[in-house]
């Protein structure tokens, strides 16, 4: 067969005009470079390393573990407890209200002296001679405790309720858009007096319980956050649904005959996680916020279970005198709320594709 002619316009190589030592094989570690496949990862792997790369993400990490083994640890080395009076050789000890941090009253002081232990008030005491320290601690137990209750809340009731109007839409979606608005409208502050007032007269918990050291002011909070604080997640929810739902995928998954229920939670919801993580990990600070605020005018939690606010509170009396009451909940409040957010927004930037550089 004859020989084919060459384009003149191809620009494929003619090996001829070369030498035979320009072009070798590729060495077998020469191969191995050039097999450049990166590792396997998922979409909350990869946010998470993204993370931690923000520096201020890692540093608020930090400061909320540091906070959180505190709280766990120190009720078990300091002695006292948040309601106990002080007292030496089974005598109040009368002389010890508002000591100033690490500082003893007369009687411990003697009872040093005559050879006895007494563990230091960090945080010196209040006016009821309690520890304040221990007191700052429970205090901080109790916020925390709030904060994430209530952002389960949230995230639960406002997962499911914009699931399901985002699917389902039309005349559904119309009906609980408008559910949604008219609970945007109603006063939270208000309702929670409200409902404080009937619950003070109508709901009995059992004495010591948990619930009952809370007191139904803090009852009344976790229901209004189930009634009211999940419908800007449900909203937001809803505006990824309407979204998500006209991709292809979600077409396929409904020509095979898939359940509404399983496209929603293998399909939807999945891709739904970084509008869900932001909001929750925002929705704590705010759950924080708003029991310290109710604490603080004096419809928090029951005495002598203390929080944040309520020692803010109590602290107000004596502020020109011992001005550190007011110091440490306020630095713990400021600690927890700023973390929290600046660690909202390091996951917003880790996780929220639109964000991704």
């Amino acid at each position: 067969m004859d020989k084919l002619k060459k384009n003149p316009l191809s620009t494929q190589i003619d090996l001829s005009k070369f030498s035979g030592d320009m072009f070798v094989p590729a060495t077998e570690d020469e191969k191995r470079q050039q097999d450049v496949m990166s590792e396997s990862t998922t979409f909350f792997k990869d946010g998470m390393r993204k993370l931690f790369k923000n520096p201020l993400a890692v540093g608020s990490i930090i400061v909320l573990v540091c906070i959180i083994l505190t709280i766990i640890i120190a009720p078990m080395i300091v002695p006292y407890s948040y309601e106990e009076i002080l007292s030496v050789d089974g005598r109040r000890d009368k002389g010890a209200k508002n000591l100033a941090p690490f500082t003893y009253s007369k009687a411990e002081q003697q009872y040093i002296d005559k050879g006895g232990t007494r563990f230091p008030h960090i945080f010196g005491t209040d006016e009821q001679c309690r520890d304040y320290f221990i007191r700052v601690i429970y205090g901080t137990r109790i916020s925390l405790a709030v904060g994430f209750f209530a952002s389960v809340i949230v995230l639960i009731i406002g997962m499911l309720y914009g699931s399901i109007s985002g699917y389902l839409g039309g005349r559904v979606d119309l009906i609980m858009m408008r559910i949604v608005d008219i609970i945007y409208s109603l006063p939270d502050m208000l309702i929670i007096i409200l409902l404080k007032v009937v619950l003070d007269e109508r709901l009995r918990f059992t004495p010591g319980s948990f619930l009952d050291k809370l007191g139904t002011s803090m009852v009344s909070l976790f229901i209004v956050f189930g009634l009211l604080y999940w419908v800007g997640m449900a909203r937001l929810i809803r505006g990824q649904i309407l979204t998500i739902k006209e991709n292809e995928y979600i077409l396929a998954a409904r020509s095979i005959g898939a359940k509404p229920g399983r496209i929603i939670r293998q399909h939807i919801l999945p891709n739904c996680l970084s509008v869900i993580i932001i909001s929750t990990a925002l929705q704590i600070p705010s759950a924080i916020f708003t029991e310290s605020f109710l604490s603080f005018i004096g419809i928090g939690v029951k005495a002598p279970m203390p929080s944040l606010g309520s020692l803010a509170n109590a602290a107000r009396e004596g502020l020109q005198s011992y001005p550190y009451k007011l110091i440490f909940p306020a630095i713990m409040i400021c600690l927890i709320v700023l973390s929290l957010n600046l660690l909202g927004d390091g996951l917003r930037d880790a996780f929220d594709p639109k964000l991704r550089r």
